[in-house]
């Protein structure tokens, strides 16, 4: 009826027929009302714009106070560069908030980027990173006013700050480069070298890590000449590759780092003594309750490479590092997230196999207890922020699920979860303070705001109007969910979002636009697309998107349901639903775009390598030859993980290039436009270079982008003027081949 109402009735024959209900007192009102609210809710006149990107403000890392009276959290804003035009910078700031709603939020820190608030036992102080001369530094600041004090001045730089629970000292963590571990007189006095393999050919026990005492000379004998080499190297003249990782997100590295912890009085941070030791890397670390010890994640395999050594331990030592003990451990598996209950009775953890094809299993048992005290909480999602209540009897904690966020919490008495949020919305971060929940929310009303509400989220309301302002007068899409089973027996859920000004009997363009991973999840409750899909919506678009087989979000089944079919099943249900969205009546099939990034780039190129229906297509960062990506992408254990092998076995080889949208180029018709980030390592820039080269002597009609300085992350948190390049270009170029 309101779809009907809405859709159909003109707004004075709406009032009335309110006015009408109301006086008949039907109980109806309330149901037409809800409706209606979501219908016109911000439907104002000013449609979506590109640069309204940039008014989005997106909030982190919530806590609330030890007494429950304040919260502090993170605001990333967008703000512009005083000596350019078009120019503008992420700009990260800490603000205060009472946690009675009573007042708005207030900054707390001011123009440099500051991060990872962390409270005072007491609550007068909090601590926060912020970097000072091209390092991160830890930063102390009074609750009763004043400038911030800088606390650490740590050499290696020093984040993640944590208070222990007396307020005495101050634990953090550090990347150390592996020169820099083998020469620190303090961290590695006695001038140890690794057990495990550094991997340089020709070189048996690690002695090439002993340090050449040999004058440089490239005419003296070896061991000058290699000090020679050894100095070019440090002089960025030459890159010598030895590790398996050695591609970053932008560039090539020789480097091997590590992450420790150090501990430091609060009296004085600058008397850091090192936690944990060893050319081993470690992932976390934290006080118990009581403060006499700490419980740390890692993994400290001291005969594999670090590079090829992908389990995870949980340990227990002493304040000072001292009597290291492994409490949880085993080949092949990753134990992490470790959580102790307030009383420090229990011990909450993940842990699954060293394939990221997987969804970790939630588990608790006795703290100090043995893999036979193992209690599994079953639930089939990725869990993230596990979260104790006071009383230990709830884990909260959030999961990507069928398009949400959703808040959970599972009793592990009863071992019962329940959802205390829908799969509308995203809970983005949050903190649990006895019966109050602080927690920010995105949904497709508002893409962030901080909202309070009790523990088991019945009475919520919204303290903060960060993004409220600029939406007040907007025009907004709401995407209709629907779903249907495919062949293999799968929930396949997808959504449609209709143009602005939207007439009913009238057939408008349409987008499929197609979500990454592939073990990504797209929905209402997901915020990286807001702005996109908005913007599309405003250009008089119809926008179909949807989770096909393979995505995050849906249980372990799901998520393996494209293991050695990433092409052909995928296709399979991205194009089922665009049909039924097409069945809906509203959508012109002559006008047809199709959209995507990294996996999504491979599977748009599979689909017009398949299916002629589309008049443009676009790729972005995508991949398109898989044994080629096994060589120059940083994300190539995606290979292994899903067609079993690698390019050189002959099994694997064929799978290979029969799930290439390479291998189908020559059936590429559909006017293409192909993006890639000229630092993009996740991918490999060649990808993109090999279908635009491949298209471009076919004669195909093909554009090639390339964004200087880019990264797989360019349309996330790259350059703010290259994002909205990008989205430009893209709808440019579908204008020239859908007429509106």
């Amino acid at each position: 009826m309101v779809k009907i109402l809405t859709e159909a009735l003109p707004w004075p024959f709406i009032c009335t027929l309110i006015l009408q209900m109301i006086q008949m007192k039907k109980i109806y009102v309330l149901i037409f009302l809800v409706g209606f609210q979501q219908a016109f809710s911000q439907n104002g006149k000013e449609p979506i714009k590109v640069t309204d990107m940039l008014k989005i403000k997106q909030l982190s890392s919530v806590t609330i106070s030890p007494d429950g009276s304040q919260a502090a959290f993170v605001v990333n804003s967008t703000e512009p560069e005083a000596d350019s035009k078009w120019e503008s910078r992420y700009l990260n700031q800490l603000y205060l908030v009472n946690t009675d709603g009573a007042s708005e939020p207030k900054a707390y820190t001011f123009k440099d980027n500051a991060s990872q608030p962390a409270w005072s036992p007491d609550g007068k102080q909090l601590a926060f990173v912020r970097v000072f001369e091209g390092k991160p530094q830890i930063f102390l600041m009074s609750l009763s006013g004043g400038e911030p004090v800088q606390f650490t001045k740590f050499k290696y730089g020093a984040t993640s700050p944590k208070w222990s629970p007396d307020g005495k000292q101050m634990l953090f963590a550090a990347s150390i480069s592996l020169k820099e571990l083998l020469k620190d007189s303090i961290l590695n006095p006695k001038k140890e070298i690794p057990k495990w393999p550094f991997e340089k050919p020709g070189f048996d026990k690690n002695q090439q890590l002993v340090t050449n005492s040999a004058k440089p000379d490239p005419d003296g004998n070896w061991e000058e000449v290699r000090a020679y080499l050894e100095n070019n190297a440090n002089d960025k003249k030459a890159k010598v590759i030895n590790k398996l990782n050695f591609q970053e997100e932008s560039t090539t590295t020789s480097e091997i780092s590590f992450n420790h912890f150090f501990i430091a009085p609060l009296t004085n941070g600058n008397q850091a003594t090192a936690v944990t030791h060893g050319f081993y890397r470690y992932a976390s670390a934290d006080f118990t309750p009581d403060g006499t010890q700490l419980i740390i994640t890692g993994n400290r395999d001291s005969l594999q490479h670090p590079d090829r050594a992908l389990e995870s331990e949980i340990y227990l030592s002493n304040l000072d590092g001292s009597n290291l003990q492994k409490l949880l451990g085993e080949k092949g598996i990753q134990y992490n997230s470790a959580k102790i209950s307030p009383s420090g009775k229990w011990l909450a953890f993940q842990f699954g196999n060293t394939s990221f094809v997987d969804v970790p299993q939630l588990a608790i048992m006795p703290f100090k207890g043995a893999t036979k005290d193992i209690q599994i909480l079953p639930f089939d999602r990725n869990k993230g922020g596990l979260t104790w209540t006071a009383d230990e009897q709830w884990i909260y904690f959030t999961a990507q699920s069928n398009g949400g966020q959703p808040l959970y919490r599972i009793n592990i008495s009863t071992k019962k979860s329940e959802a205390l949020s829908d799969f509308n919305s995203g809970i983005l971060s949050f903190d649990l303070h006895k019966n109050q929940l602080l927690y920010v929310k995105t949904e497709v009303s508002d893409p962030s705001e901080l909202f309070v509400s009790d523990a088991s989220l019945k009475k919520s309301s919204r303290i903060s109007n960060f993004n409220t302002g600029w939406l007040a007068n907007k025009q907004l899409s709401f995407p209709e969910k629907m779903s249907f089973v495919d062949e293999k027996g799968l929930t396949i859920e997808y959504w449609v979002m209709k143009p602005i000004n939207f007439e009913a009997g009238k057939k408008y363009p349409a987008i499929l636009d197609i979500h990454g991973g592939p073990s990504a999840m797209w929905g209402p409750g997901e915020l990286s697309m807001w702005h996109e899909f908005q913007y599309y919506a405003a250009k008089g678009y119809v926008v179909v998107y949807g989770n096909p087989r393979g995505s995050g979000g849906y249980g372990s089944t799901f998520l393996r349901a494209n293991i050695n079919d990433w092409g052909k099943g995928p296709t399979y249900d991205v194009l089922t639903y665009l049909d039924k969205s097409v069945e809906l009546g509203f959508i012109d099939t002559s006008r047809l775009a199709v959209t995507g990034g990294s996996y999504a780039g491979y599977l748009v190129a599979w689909i017009v390598g398949h299916d002629q229906r589309f008049k443009a297509a676009c790729s972005q960062r995508g991949v398109y030859d898989l044994s080629t990506f096994f060589g120059e992408g940083n994300a190539w254990r995606l290979v292994p993980n899903y067609f079993g092998g690698y390019p050189w076995e002959k099994a694997t080889k064929a799978i290979l290039e029969r799930e290439s949208p390479i291998t189908y180029v020559n059936d590429i018709h559909t006017p293409y436009i192909i993006f890639h980030g000229e630092n993009d390592l996740r991918t490999g820039v060649i990808q993109g270079e090999m279908l635009y080269r491949s298209l471009k002597i076919l004669g195909r009609t093909v554009e090639y982008v390339r964004h200087p300085g880019g990264t797989h992350e360019l349309t996330r948190t790259g350059n703010n003027r290259q994002r909205i390049d990008q989205m430009l270009r893209t709808i440019e170029f579908f204008e020239r081949f859908i007429q509106h």
